[in-house]
């Protein structure tokens, strides 16, 4: 893989780690605050977490450790399917947080999701604003992962050549070493067009010298 292709990989893998640490990390901190009276005696405070506020924020965050290890599993077009997987996740992690810093707290499903009785009441619900804030910046940074990995997509086809199975390897050094040969017995010396530097090396690993003539060729030494 290029080095062009490798830097955005690993921007992304970067970019997605931190989202899905902030997704988690908001997950677990309280994002509404719910205090309850049932007549019968002191009212009652209750937390709501993130993972009950906005049930999806766990299984997301979980998507995206998983689009991880996708990056450095798949290849081609396929890197751009986890791409367009991870914009869905950030923006379905970021809906209900932006609701909550946007929007006032609505009792009617505090109380529900509080599992309130019937008898109780609603005396308060209060947001508390930064777990949803640190959901919104865990989408933004799985936005910029996911532009991360389109850019490693265009600049290389998915893993690097050396992680292609050993068949694949030595049909690609076949390659590379009968072109260098023709390149070579008709003088031309110039192998750059038709054999990437990848599969050289790759000749050169199999053991094979890509500049060696062909034994089997047409002997050009008797020619004048």
């Amino acid at each position: 893989m290029s080095t062009s292709a490798r830097r955005p990989l690993a921007a992304a893998v970067l970019l997605l780690a931190l989202a899905a640490v902030a997704l988690w990390a908001s997950s677990r901190a309280t994002w509404v605050q719910v205090v309850s009276s049932d007549g019968l005696g002191e009212p009652r405070s209750q937390s709501l977490v993130g993972a009950t506020w906005a049930a999806a924020t766990t299984p997301l965050a979980l998507v995206l450790v998983a689009a991880v290890a996708a990056v450095f599993a798949v290849r081609g077009r396929w890197t751009l399917l986890v791409a367009a997987a991870v914009v869905i996740v950030a923006v379905a992690a970021a809906v209900p947080a932006v609701g909550l810093l946007v929007t006032a707290v609505d009792p009617g499903r505090a109380a529900a999701l509080a599992e309130l009785p019937d008898r109780a009441e609603v005396v308060s619900a209060d947001a508390s604003r930064w777990p949803a804030a640190l959901a919104v910046l865990g989408s933004l940074a799985a936005l910029a992962g996911a532009v991360a990995i389109a850019r490693a997509a265009r600049g290389a086809r998915g893993l690097s050549a050396r992680y292609d199975a050993p068949a694949v390897r030595r049909a690609r050094a076949e390659q590379a070493s009968a072109t260098a040969v023709t390149a070579a017995t008709d003088g031309s010396g110039d192998v750059s067009g038709d054999v990437s530097e990848r599969a050289l090396w790759d000749a050169l690993d199999a053991g094979q010298d890509p500049t060696a003539p062909d034994p089997s060729g047409p002997d050009r030494g008797s020619e004048r």
